[in-house]
């Protein structure tokens, strides 16, 4: 799990601690939140999104959770049936396939090609899909692999999605935190083609993982989703959840109202910063490639060549000795689907990341193989 609140240059706005000290010392929030979440806090998440759509969300339409990962659980247990099927993509966030395992749900992977900028292989969503799969998982901002899709790239994907008759699960925890050609568009504006599961937090682009104050939104101007025993069913689910403290959810109107943009773009400097050092360091590297130069969230991808290593067997060996020679961590690919490749987390201080690198290009400098010339 990348934090970026390891790192002293990361760190939020005074406007959000503020927004809980209020909240705390006027002694309203000590008690019970609704279940779904507290209605202001639920409305001003419906305006904040809405921002970005052509239409307007409303607070029922808004469901708070516990970060993010609640949220993907909650997405997963509602669509859950006998038979059901699920298409991740690969690489992705190892927490969907751990919640579908808990669901019964049967996991299909579709691929993510690195050569068009980590684009969805569209053509292997339709093999994959039957009558049985329930929705395709779209993260967006990319982690872990840094991409930003573009308009075109997502329509395509509502389109295919529509035709397929499945619903698409729209992961932006990352939304907003973008450096690169493509802004950010939310998954949403498509809501019209195809019902869309909007899931996001205050944890990333605000920096406060660990408040666990995310959101389950219903991006659906069709209605679909407003059926009434479809509402009565997500409620009765969170009647067993329980939601986040409700003096951080009471703090969420302010934070979202008051934040200035000085401080996201302070945010998105060092993250494009420390992502452009990553990319160039790399480079140095030769049994490293990376195929896709971040333009968003905090992770990237890059693969690793073993033909140029000595005694590495592959990706968890690679990370495995790195981490006890170096002291340097970095995921093996395998966690996220993909072997003999690598992610690396950048939402780090420069400094840190340099040193990391500078260890890392040690480290395969002393296991290349030597070629006789």
């Amino acid at each position: 799990m990348g934090d970026p609140t390891a790192h002293s240059c990361f760190h939020t706005t005074h406007v959000a601690p503020e927004a809980v000290v209020d909240a705390l010392q006027s002694g309203k929030f000590n008690g019970y939140a609704s279940p779904v979440g507290l209605p202001q806090t639920r409305r001003a998440i419906a305006e904040y999104l809405s921002r970005d759509l052509p239409y307007k969300l409303s607070s029922d339409d808004v469901f708070i959770t516990s970060g993010c990962t609640q949220a993907i659980d909650v997405a997963l247990a509602m669509l859950a049936r006998p038979g059901a099927n699920i298409l991740l993509p690969r690489p992705g966030f190892p927490i969907y396939e751990l919640c579908a395992a808990f669901r019964h749900l049967e996991v299909r992977h579709f691929d993510l090609l690195p050569e068009k900028g980590w684009e969805v292989d569209l053509d292997t969503i339709e093999a994959l899909a039957d009558q049985n799969t329930v929705a395709v998982v779209i993260i967006n901002p990319g982690n872990p692999c840094g991409n930003v899709y573009s308009y075109q790239h997502l329509k395509k994907i509502a389109e295919t999605a529509e035709k397929l008759k499945v619903l698409v699960i729209a992961d932006e925890v990352y939304g907003h935190l973008v450096f690169g050609r493509n802004p950010f568009v939310p998954m949403g504006v498509f809501g019209s083609i195809v019902p869309v599961l909007t899931l996001g937090s205050l944890s990333k682009r605000w920096i406060v993982p660990g408040w666990r104050l995310g959101w389950f939104v219903t991006s659906d101007p069709s209605g679909m989703f407003r059926n009434p025993k479809v509402v009565e069913r997500i409620k009765k689910y969170f009647d067993i959840l329980g939601g986040p403290a409700t003096f951080i959810q009471a703090a969420v109107p302010g934070i979202l109202e008051l934040t200035d943009e000085v401080f996201f773009k302070k945010t998105i400097n060092i993250l494009k910063q420390s992502s452009d050092i990553c990319f160039d360091r790399l480079k140095e590297i030769p049994c490293i490639s990376c195929p896709y130069k971040p333009e968003g969230s905090m992770a990237m991808m890059m693969k690793l060549n073993l033909s140029l290593l000595e005694d590495i067997s592959d990706d968890i060996d690679f990370c495995f000795k790195l981490a006890r020679e170096e002291l340097v961590i970095i995921l093996p690919g395998t966690a996220v689907g993909l072997k003999n490749w690598l992610r690396i987390t950048f939402a780090a201080d420069p400094v840190a990341l340099e040193e990391a690198l500078g260890r890392v290009k040690s480290f395969c400098q002393r296991h290349s193989k030597q070629f006789e010339s």
